[in-house]
């Protein structure tokens, strides 16, 4: 096939307007095919690392640092508010600049704050290279997917995403055990050095095997209002929650309320709100927040409970967390065959309840308890719930929408799901009971942790109602049919396709898992 071999790939250069021509588009068995594949799951699995990498090495960061609960917060939250209110923004500005431009741009970006974050001498130099840090994987996310949509040959393109995904995943699921060692091993500075020599590959590699693209369709201004208020109000809430800001809370609401007045007026928004007529995805968006909330709160404490409570090093509560890892690699491509054979509504109701009474067994971690009796059953039972859950949840939000509307339907539910990261990390303090502007005792921790947990468990099981009511069990089995009526934008939205974020229509296949 033309454009498989590597000397033709890198000659072409398409025009500033075009799209790659199908003459040169890719099979994913081929060498270019393969270095493209790497080139995209390496950048963005920098920004998926680096959102769970972190987590295990806050106790040594927050003991050299001097740092508060709230500025330990701060580290984890900086990061996540900047890639949650921006991915849609992402997306679209690689739409109308370039995505190859935007991706090596965001890559860059991406080096130059981890090293900001190596070398930051304070919690707030680092919060700030931290939210730098998060703008840049704004850009990657969506980058790496447009790139395989617009690169590879329509009948590669499920399997490339799908590989992207479980690649993607791997890296995420490998942050808390990497973190341990890193911080065991030399410091936690090096948590955020181990992407200079990632970012460097991406750029050298991607300059000599992507091709640029763009989407010639893509019309008006873009939605600055719209980022504005996404990145303020969230920051608002955000700042609310940790401190206990009543008024900034309130601001920050009232910011994200004018972001959906924008985003309802504006002949071309990022986030169109007339997916959200789909019951179907409302639900599963809900389902997403709780499951994706819990999961949050979960893996940013238990880090610290383990290490400050129990007394494990770095390296021990990196490991403890493996199984978790596990579980999910050997089994969430036999949940998401489940979700097609029975449908989605089982899973993602018995999903969230399992993960609720994992939740619940993490009330019997205690000091002087062993790892084998209190901690792993806890995360067994916990990621066994995720893997009957993320699979068919992913698979359903693709499916409730038109596929052309397929981009925006997985940038939606990115962001959704690392919104709810977000909030419930900012809101630890308020649940658990923790003074955020002091450091936490370890008894105060450990019974904070407790209170969390079950909190959680109410969240999750709150998600396995809603599932319940709202998915139908034939969602995935239709999805290859005319998308339901309500899901159509309404007049005066705009094409709402144009997010950038899976790149453009017509995309991958309905329910192939892309997040």
């Amino acid at each position: 096939m033309s454009g498989a071999t590597g000397p033709r790939r890198r000659a072409h250069r398409p025009g500033p307007s075009s799209s790659v021509p199908d003459a040169d588009l890719l099979r994913l068995d081929s060498p270019a095919g393969r270095w493209v594949m790497a080139v995209t799951v390496l950048g963005s699995g920098m920004a998926f690392l680096d959102s769970t990498v972190v987590n295990v090495a806050l106790p040594r960061l927050g003991d050299d640092l001097d740092a508060t609960f709230a500025g330990l917060s701060w580290v984890s939250n900086g990061y996540l508010l900047t890639l949650a209110s921006l991915i849609l923004v992402g997306g679209s500005v690689g739409d109308r600049i370039g995505r190859r431009r935007t991706y090596l741009a965001g890559a860059a970006a991406f080096a130059v704050a981890s090293l900001l974050c190596a070398l930051a001498p304070t919690i707030p130099t680092l919060v700030a290279a931290r939210l730098l840090q998060g703008a840049a994987g704004a850009f990657l996310v969506p980058g790496s997917l447009a790139l395989l949509q617009t690169t590879f040959h329509p009948d590669d393109r499920p399997r490339a995403i799908g590989a992207w995904s479980g690649l993607a995943g791997i890296t995420t699921a490998v942050g808390p055990f990497l973190g341990g060692w890193l911080v065991d091993a030399a410091s936690w500075r090096w948590v955020f050095l181990l992407n200079l020599p990632l970012a460097a590959i991406v750029l050298v590699a991607g300059h000599r095997h992507l091709v640029e693209s763009r989407d010639p369709s893509v019309t008006g201004r873009p939605d600055l209002a719209g980022a504005a208020l996404g990145v303020l109000g969230l920051a608002g809430a955000t700042y609310g929650l940790i401190q206990e800001d009543v008024a900034v809370g309130g601001a920050g609401v009232l910011g994200l309320l004018g972001f959906v007045l924008v985003e309802a007026r504006t002949a071309h928004p990022m986030m169109p709100l007339g997916v959200f007529r789909s019951r179907q995805f409302s639900g599963a968006n809900g389902v997403t927040f709780a499951v994706y909330g819990a999961l949050g709160a979960v893996l940013f404490l238990l880090g610290l409970v383990l290490q400050r409570a129990l007394g494990y090093s770095p390296l021990q509560a990196g490991a403890a967390t493996v199984p978790l890892t596990v579980v999910m690699l050997a089994l969430s491509s036999r949940s998401g065959a489940l979700a097609q054979r029975i449908g989605p509504r089982i899973p993602m109701t018995a999903g969230p309840a399992a993960i609720a009474v994992g939740l619940l067994l993490m009330v019997r971690i205690d000091v002087g308890g062993s790892y084998l009796g209190q901690v792993l059953p806890a995360l067994l039972v916990f990621s066994g719930g995720l893997v009957l859950t993320v699979a068919p949840l992913t698979s359903t939000v693709l499916a409730a929408v038109d596929a052309s509307h397929a981009g925006v339907a997985s940038g939606i539910n990115n962001a959704v799901s690392r919104t709810a990261g977000l909030l419930a990390v900012a809101a630890l303090p308020l649940v658990a009971g923790f003074d955020a502007s002091a450091e936490v005792a370890a008894p105060d921790l450990l019974a904070g942790f407790h209170r969390a947990v079950v909190a959680g468990a109410g969240l999750t099981a709150a998600g396995a109602v809603l599932a319940w009511t709202t998915i139908r069990a034939d969602v995935l089995a239709a999805a290859g049919e005319a998308a339901e009526p309500e899901a159509t934008p309404s007049e005066g939205e705009g094409p709402c396709y144009h997010c950038g974020v899976a790149g453009t229509p017509p995309p991958l296949e309905p329910t192939t898992p892309v997040d």
